[in-house]
Parts: structure tokens; sequence; C-alpha cells
């Protein structure tokens, strides 16, 4: 087996490219550092904001720009800071959400360990637009050389002004902190993570109250993905039109992919959103093929918790409104790309074991529900796999779908449906001859 370094990506291209910003500098060793981060460009937009804008008009720019959530949910960035009451006595908390815990999703991580002042600023200028003078970045257990970097750069920051007491005489106070989780996927979603924060267990909130009105120690809370602040400082220093002037209509902007799988160029990509995923696998400055000149056989193009597309439906703009109309989601951006050998009935396996043992518990349509999945899925792949097992399947996905407090009961049985759905002979077959009708690994 080939293995790939995880961050391969189109900064040379970004580079010598106006329309590609986030990725610009993070081939440079020293971008992580905050004197080149600063000869770049960096804390202009922050210094800008402190001096000539209120923040109003810092919403009603980010607003304008329609940045949408970049953690998975779409949601306009703008909007959901404006939900934060503005006469509310109690303090507010912005938190930056990086625990990147969607299996295929290795781009945040790219961003603070390559260019974490970014990301700060980011955060730092949320903060002011929602008046909170304490913030928080929670990163995903695993990744200790990230909270690592993070750490450096959040006390250089501070060294340099840009954090601390009256920041640059503006009268405006900040501080950060760098909290890590325990590893939990449920913990990147946003009132589950709130809970661990607060050294509670990793549990959803039922809503509302919604974390803009009751989050962090039921204070208003304003929670963002990493991709969607380190993108805000941008807005601030071009403007609003120029980001409208990327992507599409409804889905401006650039985004980061994390393409992975059978593909012999894998890799993180910041591409305008619209961008086609049949060329993002294909094209020789991208995914440059399926690996070992096999076939494509399914894409899942926004992470695992998102339906499978077949080849004949790859020819589809990365962006929401198109994913969605192909009957697929964007997520979080990670394409995971299949080829013709890869045995469905494994895959979906794979994916049920991960949502199983990663339910929290609270629900029991996703607790029980999860379980039955991976025991009648489990057998039918080890050959043991009786008539109706399919429709008990689509059964069990049925009970689960939109009937838990948040979404992790809805990522468990998305792709298996639409495993089912596109390659339903396969499960047939396995059911009917106790053995797969291709090859059972992942292998390369």
């Amino acid at each position: 087996m080939t293995f790939y370094s995880p961050v391969i990506t189109n900064a040379r291209e970004a580079e010598s490219n106006e329309k590609l910003h986030l990725f610009r500098y993070v081939e440079d060793p020293d971008q992580p550092r905050i004197d080149t981060f600063e000869a770049h460009g960096g804390y202009v937009a922050w210094k800008k904001v402190l001096s000539s804008m209120s923040p109003s008009e810092v919403i009603d720019e980010v607003k304008a720009s329609g940045i949408r959530g970049r953690g998975g949910a779409g949601f306009p960035t703008g909007v959901k800071w404006s939900f934060v009451p503005k006469d509310s006595p109690k303090p507010k908390y912005l938190i930056c959400n990086a625990d990147e815990s969607e299996p295929g999703t290795c781009k945040d991580r790219v961003l603070m360990e390559r260019d974490p002042h970014s990301v700060i600023e980011g955060m730092a200028i949320a903060s002011y637009a929602i008046g909170c003078h304490l913030m928080f970045i929670y990163i995903r257990g695993e990744f200790g050389h990230s909270a690592v970097m993070m750490e450096k750069a959040m006390n250089e920051a501070y060294a340099k002004g840009h954090l601390g007491k009256n920041i640059h005489g503006s009268g405006y106070d900040l501080d950060m902190i760098v909290h890590t989780g325990g590893g939990a996927y449920i913990c990147g979603e946003e009132t589950a993570l709130l809970n661990s924060l607060e050294g509670e267990r990793g549990m959803s909130r039922i809503r509302p109250p919604f974390p803009a009105i009751a989050g962090l120690y039921a204070c208003p809370t304003i929670v963002n993905n990493v991709e969607s602040l380190a993108t805000v400082p941008f807005v601030i220093n071009r403007g609003a039109d120029w980001y409208k002037s990327l992507g599409t209509e409804k889905s401006p902007g650039t985004k980061i992919f994390s393409l992975s799988g059978h593909v012999n160029r894998p890799g993180n990509y910041e591409v305008e959103l619209g961008f086609s995923l049949k060329k993002l696998i294909y094209d020789p400055e991208y995914g440059n093929g399926i690996s070992g000149g096999r076939k494509l056989k399914g894409v899942i193009p926004g992470g695992s918790s998102t339906p499978f597309l077949t080849p004949e439906m790859i020819d589809v703009g990365l962006d929401y409104e198109s994913l969605q109309e192909a009957g697929s989601m964007l997520g979080s951006g990670a394409v995971i790309v299949f080829n013709e050998d890869t045995c469905i009935v494994w895959a979906s396996l794979k994916l049920s074991h991960f949502y199983r043992h990663e339910s929290c518990g609270k629900c029991t349509p996703c607790r029980e529900g999860t379980g039955w999945l991976e025991k009648i899925i489990g057998r039918i792949e080890a050959g043991q796999g009786r008539p109706g097992d399919v429709e008990r399947i689509e059964e069990i996905c049925g009970n689960i779908l939109g009937r838990t407090v948040c979404p992790l009961g809805d990522a468990a049985v998305m792709p298996i449906q639409s495993a089912i759905k596109h390659w339903r002979d396969e499960w047939q077959y396995h059911i009917e001859n106790k053995k797969c009708l291709v090859k059972s690994e992942f292998g390369f």
C-alpha cells in the first residue's frame, strides 16, 4: 500500500491566483510565525475593524458577503452572528469549532498548523462583532500538533498586542483559550461541544434555546468552524462584493476540499464553490484519476455522513445547491473516492461501525439503531445474510432518520440508504451467495 501525505495542496496555484486565499501561503514554512504572517498582510483586517468599523458594520459586511458555515451545516455566518442579543447583560462567547472528526476531513488542521494566525485573526474579528471578550478554540483531542501551533500563535498574538487589554489603543479587551477535547465525534456538534467545554459529558442539547441565546454557561455564544473564521479577514480587507464574485450566486467564495481514497493525488484543494466534482477527481492538477487505472465505483462528496454518488452523477458542481439537487450534500467537503473493486457492503459496515461507536447514547433510535445496523450489515458481510435483511436495514434507517436530537443519527443512515439505493444488487448477491461480489478491502 502506498501512503500519501494528507497535506498535498494547490498552494502554488493559490499564490499566483488572487481568487484563492486560504491556501495562499501554507507552503511557506515561516507562515506560522507572526512576523511572516504580518509581512503577508496579517492582522491588517483586525486593525481596520478596531479603528474604523462598528460591530454592526462588521456583521453587515460578513452578512453581505454570503459566507456560509464550512463545518457542514452551511448556515450563513453573518446571519448567525446577528442572532446574538445586543442588550443581553450576560457575557458573550465566541468558540472556534476545530473538532474536525468527520471521516475523510483534514482541512482545518492544515490552517491551524500552517497558518494559525489567520484563524486567530478571524476569531478576533468575530468576537468584536458580537461583543465577546473571551474566545475559545476547541481542538480535536488527536490533533496534538495543531494545539501546540495554536497555543504558540496565541502567545505571539498576545506579545504583539493583538490580544489582551486595550488592544491597539481601541479600548477593546479580548482574551483567548486553547482547549483540547477528548476525541469524541459527537463534540463536533456545537451543543455537545458546549457541554464538553463546560466539563460535562459530550451530549447534544435540545433546542431551542439556541447557542446564540443560551450557549456556553447559558450565555449568548457563537460557534463557527475554523475555515469559516479564517475567511473573515479576507472579506474585511477586500469587501463583500469581491467575495461574492467567487463561487456561485447562492454559494459564494472558495472552499477547501479534502480528496481521499482511490485517487492518484489525494490531498486538500482550495477551489471556488461550484467547481466540478468530476474535474476534482480526474484533472491532472487535482486528483489525477483513479489509482491503479481502475474505474470509479462511487463517491461520498461531503464526508462519511453524506449519501453516495455514482459515476453517472459526478458531473456536478461542488456547492450546496447542486449537490443537494444531485441527492447528496456538501457537508464538510471531504470527497472520498471508491474504485470498482470496493465492496459496498464492506464499506457500509465500516461506516456503521464508526457511527455506532461514536453515538453518545442519548437518543434511543440512534443508540439502539446504530448497533442493529452494524450487527445486520456485519452478518451480511460475514456471509451469513438472510432474506429480508436489506429491507430490515431500510426499516431501521427510516426509524432513525429525523428522530434524534442531533444529526448523528441522520449521518449514520444516509450513506447506507444511498448504498442500498444505488447498489441493491450487490447487497442481494452478498446474501444469496454468501460472499462479496467484488474485493472486500479498501486497498490501493
